[in-house]
């Protein structure tokens, strides 16, 4: 590994995160910073005395009553970069009740407010991965949302050089980092955040801007569903609410939420598919190469045991065995409790597909006037439907489904891929070859980091595989060099960036 490759610094900055890492090795490795994508400040700072607050002390605007509220700081207030927590600073201070006021910078998919992205950033360069101002030789990679203008550009490329002194700068559309981890260049990308749902179709390498496409639920909103649902298990509310102590139904509201985020990350929900698609299931061959590279030796010998016990099992244990999957009962140790959950548990995503299940639930963020959108598979078809029609064969050719969530929840790829396949025929069309189906893209196996992660950190491993390739490019016209940014300014950010030309 050449000593550029040990110094060069990936950072993926999406809407509530951030993820970072350092150096690039042979097997490419998962960020080593992940961090939300706020900062705080307390109240009094450079006279602030009027801020909101929400529950009692924080303001928090991921919890708050608007998911759009990116920031709550007033508008009169100049805060300095120095003034702002991140990171641990910040969590620390929440635990010890200090009166904190949280923004999210990259919320609305833009830069809200320059000197909260600044302080982010530069927390994750110096205090995390440990860079020197003064002695910077790190090259930087930063993907960030697509669509920005060339003047924000700009501003990002003065940023890093002039504040935190890089050894070089190159910028990348998160969208396209996280189809090329899927190993392709033309597709649709549906990244599922948290208050969100990004579609953005690509051809050979460039996004269709104007056919990208926004749903306004999210990650959040599942939690909601489901543990709006499992108001209906008695059990699980008898334990959690007493009779003889009934919790208030906040308190019960955010305990169920709390409940539902513990599932999804413990991998106990899955996404039914729709129509033919379903999961691919073990079809009886078995690829011993696949399976050692895999690392699943020890997986596949117990399942083969497994096998073999029931092989040997009574007519009535089988019977009986059917019985108990049919219901697919769980039990999980939740807040010093038991409880048992079903297969409603397997419904969270639900709303995703059909948006209008959300009609009056309770624990829902205010939209500020949104109204409840189109299923996310009419929204994928139309935003594919609005690129050429000569592109569209490609673009349908890729659909890589990615967020946190795809990192803990198996089948939403899946589930969305056969709910797709109604709305590919196009009849007005003047294609002779029409798509009969959509391939869903996936993290290959071969990159052994991120086995593990679904498509959750599609967006980090792409940029890095573009970092790769662009910093030990001889002459690459992607990236600025120190003397580049010393001859030209923020402008020689623009010709360095292929879709900004």
């Amino acid at each position: 590994m050449s000593l550029r490759d040990a110094n060069v610094i990936i950072i993926e900055t999406s809407r509530t995160a951030v993820r970072a890492g350092l150096g690039l090795s042979e097997l490419l490795k998962t960020p080593s910073v992940e961090i939300p994508a706020r900062v705080g400040i307390r109240r009094g700072t450079s006279g602030d005395t009027n801020a909101p607050t929400r529950a009692g002390s924080v303001f928090d605007a991921a919890t708050a009553s608007s998911s759009r509220a990116t920031s709550a700081l007033p508008q009169h207030m100049k805060a300095a970069v120095t003034d702002y927590l991140v990171g641990t600073q910040l969590d620390d201070a929440i635990a010890a009740g200090q009166d904190v006021i949280i923004s999210w910078p990259f919320a609305k998919g833009d830069v809200a407010d320059w000197a909260q992205a600044e302080a982010i950033w530069k927390y994750v360069l110096f205090n995390q991965l440990q860079r020197r101002r003064v002695q910077n030789e790190s090259p930087v990679l930063l993907s960030i949302a697509s669509g920005l203008s060339r003047l924000t550009y700009e501003r990002i490329c003065q940023l890093f050089f002039e504040r935190f002194n890089v050894a070089g700068f190159g910028i990348m559309e998160r969208p396209v980092a996280q189809l090329y981890a899927g190993n392709s260049l033309s597709g649709v990308v549906v990244d599922i955040g948290d208050y969100e749902t990004d579609i953005t179709p690509i051809y050979e390498g460039f996004i269709v801007h104007h056919a990208k496409m926004q749903m306004a639920l999210g990650l959040k909103d599942c939690e909601v569903y489901l543990a709006n649902l499992l108001r209906s298990n008695q059990g699980v509310i008898n334990t959690l609410s007493p009779p003889e102590t009934p919790l208030d139904p906040e308190a019960l509201q955010a305990k169920l939420v709390e409940l539902v985020q513990q599932l999804w990350r413990d991998g106990h929900i899955k996404v039914p598919s729709d129509g033919e698609t379903a999961i691919p299931e073990d079809e009886g061959v078995t690829d011993i190469a696949a399976i050692v590279v895999a690392g699943k030796e020890k997986a596949v010998i117990e399942s083969g045991m497994k096998k073999k016990a029931t092989a040997k099992a009574t007519a009535a244990e089988l019977a009986r065995a059917r019985e108990i999957e049919a219901l697919d009962l769980i039990t999980v140790q939740f807040a010093e409790h038991s409880l048992t959950l079903g297969k409603e548990r397997h419904r969270m995503c639900e709303p995703l597909f059909d948006p209008t299940l959300m009609k009056n639930l309770d624990g829902l963020p205010s939209r500020e006037g949104d109204d409840l959108c189109r299923p996310l598979q009419e929204l994928v078809a139309h935003a594919v439907n609005l690129t050429d029609a000569d592109q569209r064969i490609y673009i349908w050719g890729g659909l890589l489904v990615t967020g946190d969530v795809t990192r803990y929840v198996r089948g939403i790829g899946f589930a969305l891929q056969s709910r797709l396949v109604p709305f590919m025929y196009s009849p007005e069309s003047s294609m002779d070859i029409q798509p009969r189906g959509t391939r869903l893209l996936t993290v290959p196996e071969y990159y052994a980091e991120y086995r593990e992660s679904g498509n959750g950190y599609a967006g980090f491993l792409g940029t890095s595989i573009t970092a790769k390739i662009i910093f030990n490019e001889a002459g690459s016209r992607n990236y600025v060099t120190k003397s580049e940014y010393a001859s030209r300014g923020p402008r020689s950010i623009i010709d360095m960036t292929p879709s900004l030309i």
